[in-house]
């Protein structure tokens, strides 16, 4: 249900009021006098039908009379709870005793009015209640897009490897385990990083991160543990360090692999210890923190070399996470492609549409040496600088080849294992069957996707693979 931009813009929100009374009349007249406000009211003065309306309609407030036949206003109050939680009720009742308020307020209603009504006292009561409704589903609506971008609909991908990954943050975000997670550059270790602390206990709490590689060795120990005025040259007033911001939240340390020998030893200790001492003090203060890390350097080859502390891989690896290359699940790419551009089309306000087929297959074919992060900044520069509403072959960036798809040559020739000359002398059913299980493979096995790659139905794509049992 769509709210205002302002909680007192009343004129251009209508609120949907139920009202139920066994006394018809009085139903009516209430309603009258709430449409007055720009209230969209529904009248019921059978108690039983009311609640078929809870079941199946959406209201912002209930004001039900308290004593009736079948089911009376606590009834409904309770009913209404539960089929809607987020809706307020207001109770009304000619019999107004201290026992059937205090009923009314521990069942969770909004207020409790007395009749004869106060019709602005009533009216006053409605728009309040609406407007607290409106101000929990904002909240609601607020906490879904945080979900949406940080939780883990925002590790986006359809491909096995995904699904893995995703299960494996599904059972490692609730605990306070720390997570290594490892991947070449652009493959979206901070956006795993973010899901995790966004889907445990902690995300009401700071995610702090922080770029090993970034800061000089002579000012890491500063920014990880903080220092005290005087503590070094140029240090003139006390710091607060990274780990003491990220009290009770996460503390997200990036390109671990860079960490100097020294800054290790340190670290391991305040993992051990759950405490850190300020650079220039004496005195210890306790942390808890969750660190998660990344890199995409080969870290047990480093121990291995002598570069990274044994004991301290084996504390930050408690549970390892693997971020494939884009190359290894091209099948996500199509996702991906979609996801970007709506996002950049929105930032921009731009009218696009798009990929084509001929400007998807030639993303799709490309090796994404960047990854992920290369795909979002290609799909971004093709949005910024297409002048025709349509992202095509002419708006890849230079570095991405247009694969031909020509007449004579067939959509995916680009990518045939054995090239197009493996292909003579072949048969047309053979070629045919050839490039649907390179679409299928290079998809994963996603017919819908693979069908587009192909540019033909996906019905006619099914028909197919059971023609030449694949």
């Amino acid at each position: 249900m769509d709210t205002p931009d302002n909680l007192s813009d009343l004129n251009r929100y209508r609120i949907r009021v139920l009202i139920v009374d066994d006394d018809e009349g009085h139903a009516q007249a209430v309603a009258d006098s709430l449409q007055r406000i720009n209230c969209d009211c529904k009248v019921s003065s059978s108690s039983a039908r009311a609640i078929e309306l809870i079941q199946s309609e959406n209201f912002d407030v209930v004001v039900t009379d308290l004593m009736m036949e079948e089911y009376d206003g606590l009834d409904i109050l309770e009913r209404t709870k539960k089929e809607l939680p987020d809706a307020e009720v207001i109770l009304l009742t000619g019999h107004g005793t201290i026992n059937s308020a205090v009923a009314a307020m521990q069942g969770g209603a909004y207020t409790y009015l007395t009749k004869p009504l106060d019709i602005n006292e009533l009216r006053t009561s409605v728009e309040k209640a609406a407007s607290r409704v409106r101000l929990i589903r904002r909240n609601a609506e607020l906490n879904r897009r945080l979900d949406e971008k940080f939780g883990f609909e925002g590790v986006i991908g359809n491909s096995p490897a995904m699904h893995r990954i995703i299960e494996k943050l599904k059972n490692v975000a609730p605990t306070d385990a720390t997570v290594l997670i490892q991947g070449e550059s652009g493959t979206g270790k901070e956006l795993v990083a973010r899901a995790i602390h966004q889907n445990s206990d902690r995300k009401n709490k700071p995610f702090v991160p922080l770029n090993i590689s970034a800061l000089p060795e002579s000012i890491l120990e500063s920014e990880l543990f903080g220092h005290e005025a005087g503590a070094f040259t140029g240090a003139a007033t006390k710091r607060i360090g990274k780990f003491e911001y990220a009290i009770g939240g996460t503390l997200f340390l990036d390109e671990i692999g860079e960490m100097p020998m020294d800054t290790q030893i340190k670290l391991l200790r305040v993992l051990e210890d759950r405490k850190i001492t300020r650079l220039g003090s004496n005195e210890e203060k306790s942390v808890n923190v969750r660190l998660v890390s990344a890199t995409n350097a080969p870290l047990l080859e480093m121990v291995e070399k002598g570069t990274f502390r044994q004991d301290l891989y084996y504390r930050l690896q408690v549970v390892t996470i693997y971020l494939p290359p884009l190359r290894e699940r091209r099948g996500d790419i199509p996702l991906l492609i979609d996801h970007f551009l709506k996002e950049m089309a929105g930032r921009y306000r731009r009218e696009v549409t798009g990929p084509s087929r001929a400007a998807r297959q030639s993303l799709m074919a490309y090796d994404w040496p960047g990854n992920i992060r290369q795909l979002r900044n290609a799909i971004e520069r093709m949005v910024l600088l297409d002048n025709d509403g349509i992202l095509d072959v002419d708006d890849l960036p230079e570095e991405i080849a247009p694969v031909c798809v020509g007449e004579e040559e067939h959509p995916l020739s680009g990518l045939s294992h054995g090239g197009a000359d493996s292909l003579v002398g072949r048969t047309l059913q053979e070629v045919e069957k050839h490039y649907i299980q390179q679409a299928l493979e290079l998809t994963e096995g996603k017919r819908e996707e693979a069908a587009k790659l192909l540019g033909i139905g996906e019905r006619t794509l099914y028909r197919k693979i059971k023609e030449y049992g694949l």
